[in-house]
């Protein structure tokens, strides 16, 4: 595995649609480009989409450094290298962070900001246990894919949860191994908890915040920090959603969107 620096890496992309204004997706933790393949093939049609796998995760290479900074710089040299700019930049959880750190950083590369069930905040709880979940599973010896899921119900109990987490177990001859860099990201999750804010920033653009409602992760105390960083927010909230609202209620989540791109 391609193991670097802290410096920007060439992230892996997945492309959707061939005219349009440009869009691109970040997923969340121990998630990949391809977790949103549904919601891009949808947007194709009107859309230029890209679904990225973000630093230590999915295809893309592995590196020390796990910070928000470093995805966001991840993404920016790939905006620029491919021209794509200015984008409207979807970002889920962990992606949600990237994505608002991108547009405070580099606000000339983002058209429009869609953050999904996620803030501007530092939290006490995340889906961590899910890393290390994973990195308690040994491997060696396993035979099939529903060996390694009988495993991890003892910690992970839903079926839906487990399976996203299994997309990130790869087959090789020698056996399985984890597509994501599991221990960086025990390392980092301190830091992935947090989010980065210097007193100037601030982002004009227009903003949408997409969040579950039976999700904890947008809270109404929330609310200020949002809309003191991004003074053009929508907050929305979609019912019958928790953290996964897209894969929750796909349906909901795509009238959302269009309606905030469509404007």
């Amino acid at each position: 595995m391609n193991v670097e620096l802290d410096r920007s890496v060439e992230l892996v992309v997945n492309r959707y649609g061939e005219a349009g204004a440009p869009v691109i997706v970040l997923h969340g933790l121990l998630g990949s480009g391809r977790n949103w393949m549904t919601i891009a093939k949808r947007l194709a049609s009107r859309h230029r989409v890209e679904t990225l796998d973000l630093r230590n995760h999915g295809g893309s290479p592995w590196a020390d450094g796990m910070t928000y900074s470093l995805m966001a710089a991840d993404v920016r040299a790939h905006i620029e290298q491919t021209a794509l700019g200015p984008v409207t930049v979807i970002g889920h959880s962990m992606g949600g962070k990237t994505a608002m750190r991108l547009a405070l950083e580099a606000p000339s590369l983002v058209e429009r900001l869609v953050v999904v069930d996620i803030a501007p905040v530092d939290y006490d709880h995340s889906t961590g246990a899910y890393v290390e979940a994973l990195r308690r599973l040994d491997l060696t010896g396993m035979s099939s894919r529903n060996e390694i899921d009988a495993l991890l119900a003892h910690d992970v109990a839903e079926p839906g949860i487990r399976a996203f987490l299994l997309q990130n177990l790869v087959r090789e001859e020698s056996g399985f191994r984890w597509r994501a860099n599991l221990d960086v990201l025990s390392r980092a999750m301190p830091d992935l908890m947090t989010f980065p804010i210097r007193d100037y920033d601030q982002f004009r653009g227009p903003s949408l915040f997409l969040a579950g409602a039976n999700s904890d992760y947008v809270r109404p105390e929330h609310r200020t920090a949002i809309k003191t960083l991004f003074n053009q927010a929508d907050i929305r909230m979609i019912a019958d959603a928790g953290h996964w609202v897209h894969a929750e209620q796909p349906t909901a989540f795509l009238a959302h969107l269009q309606d905030f791109l469509n404007r």
